[in-house]
């Protein structure tokens, strides 16, 4: 029978910590707390725990904490990653920092997104030690800033930390997330030809000319639906922000749309690119008055690792061993810090708790599913590492 040596009283205390700690991240709301007081309380635990500690500023005011428990030589290194920063808390109902216990379940902001899951990462490295085992690989213990935003922490850790796979304990449920989308926020801009709105012979209207794009990406989305991905399902593109004009008797000069496109593994950032000049090309064949350009503002790839690749495996064997089941593989609609590392070429997989409220008014985590992921956690390092 399996021993895990995870301290469930340690674990729930450490849950109710991270939580009660304001870090809603300052790029998403001017002037929040950020992720200082919550990297600092984490940099505490590690060096009490005894791990090779180092807390610094990815940016000023936005810091990173990475705690290293050192192999013994010969194992595969593992990366155990969390973000800190959560999103904003105006319209969350309740005290987002009184972590509350009702019926098995934490709630407070960041409970499921995701202090549960980084919560359990600490956990398992904490068995490690408390159990005097030591691994063979080195087992790398990160909790970084500001995934809710623009994800610098972990494009930082990757800059600095090599290893060969990492876990991000993302809420799965406890399941094995091996896939998930990637999103490109695009900018199309299209050209008139102001004039006074009795001028109708010289006048060129930006806006309705941006009609045509908007057709051309309803179209798109059509033919989006035919490419089904396994595991995220299909791609999509929708029209988010758009403004043009100046005034209610001028013809408008410009109009700016701002559109996403959900990017399933297999597209990159050339397929947004190809879709859409062909698209504006072919309008501009329709239409000789109509002029048109666009640019990708932010970018983020698609993601998709094997379920063959150790680190799956070790997870699906610690689970079955644990829990008495072998999880799924399975994939997610939103994107995920674990493509950054893959771009490293580092695989990386998410696993962690479950829950319910991540970004809504309610949050809440199961401490049970904590526990459980910290007891796989703690098997499949031990696996994985050596």
């Amino acid at each position: 029978m399996y021993r895990s040596n995870i301290d469930e009283g340690a674990l729930m205390r450490l849950i109710g910590d991270l939580v009660r700690i304001d870090s809603v991240n300052p790029s998403l709301v001017p002037g929040a707390a950020g992720e200082t007081e919550v990297t600092g309380f984490i940099s505490g635990w590690m060096e009490a725990l005894g791990l090779e500690t180092r807390l610094y500023d990815v940016e000023p005011g936005r810091p990173n904490v990475v705690g290293v428990l050192k192999g013994s030589g010969g194992g595969r290194s593992l990366i155990l990653n969390g973000h800190v920063d959560t999103v904003g808390v105006d319209y969350y109902e309740g005290d987002p920092f009184d972590p509350v216990i009702k019926g098995g379940r934490l709630y407070g902001r960041g409970s499921v997104d995701m202090k549960g899951g980084l919560a359990a990462c600490m956990a398992a490295v904490k068995a490690l030690v408390d159990s005097g085992a030591q691994p063979r690989g080195d087992v790398i213990l990160a909790a970084v800033c500001d995934e809710e935003y623009a994800s610098i922490g972990t494009e930082a850790l990757v800059k600095e930390c090599a290893a060969d796979a990492a876990i991000v304990g993302e809420p799965t449920g406890g399941h094995v997330l091996v896939a998930h989308k990637g999103f490109a926020w695009v900018d199309v801009v299209t050209h008139g030809v102001a004039a006074h709105g009795s001028a109708f012979k010289e006048g060129v209207d930006a806006i309705t000319k941006m009609g045509y794009v908007l057709t051309g990406l309803e179209g798109l989305q059509r033919s989006l639906q035919g490419k089904m991905h396994p595991l995220v399902g299909p791609g999509s593109v929708h029209a988010s922000i758009i403004e043009g004009g100046s005034e209610l008797s001028t013809y408008p000069a410009s109009c700016r749309l701002q559109l996403e496109r959900r990017l399933i593994p297999g597209e990159s950032r050339g397929t947004v690119e190809k879709e859409m000049r062909d698209m504006l090309l072919s309008l501009g064949e329709a239409d000789p008055k109509f002029r048109a350009e666009h640019r990708v503002a932010f970018y983020r790839g698609p993601m998709e690792v094997s379920p063959k690749e150790p680190v799956c495996r070790a997870l699906a064997e610690a689970s079955a061993r644990v829990l008495g089941r072998e999880p799924l593989f399975i994939g997610g609609s939103g994107w995920l810090d674990t493509q950054i590392m893959m771009e490293r070429g580092i695989p990386a997989v998410s696993y962690g708790p479950m829950g319910v409220g991540a970004h809504a008014k309610e949050e809440w985590v199961d401490l049970k599913s904590v526990l459980d992921a910290a007891r796989v956690l703690e098997h499949a390092v031990k696996g994985f590492c050596g």
